[in-house]
């Protein structure tokens, strides 16, 4: 079984910044660039909470499509989706997972 804390370790070495959310006292975010993820630990390691998204503030902004355009969303804040943020989201999720996956 993964142990969380080697996990957390493995993740902030391969170059992701850990915080905490008031509004998530039991998460963990992970940040790297403009992309977040939430975190919490389960009997298999560490998983991932909802979709990692864009960091707007304080807050997650969740990728969504409105009027036919892809946006990210955190409560009446937009940040446009654009191909560049896309493609580093692409590669946020594609990393964690790796990480997560190798459960350290």
């Amino acid at each position: 079984m993964p142990d969380p804390a080697r996990q957390l370790q493995a993740i902030y070495a391969a170059g992701f910044d850990l915080e905490s959310f008031e509004r998530f006292p039991r998460a963990i975010g992970v940040r790297k660039g403009g992309c977040v993820a939430l975190l919490e630990a389960s009997p298999e390691g560490l998983r991932l909470i909802g979709e990692p998204g864009w960091r707007m503030g304080e807050v997650l902004g969740v990728l969504i499509t409105l009027a036919g355009r892809k946006v990210f969303q955190a409560k009446s804040e937009l940040v446009e989706a654009t191909a560049e943020r896309l493609e580093e989201l692409r590669r946020f999720r594609e990393e964690l997972d790796e990480l997560l996956a190798a459960g350290c």
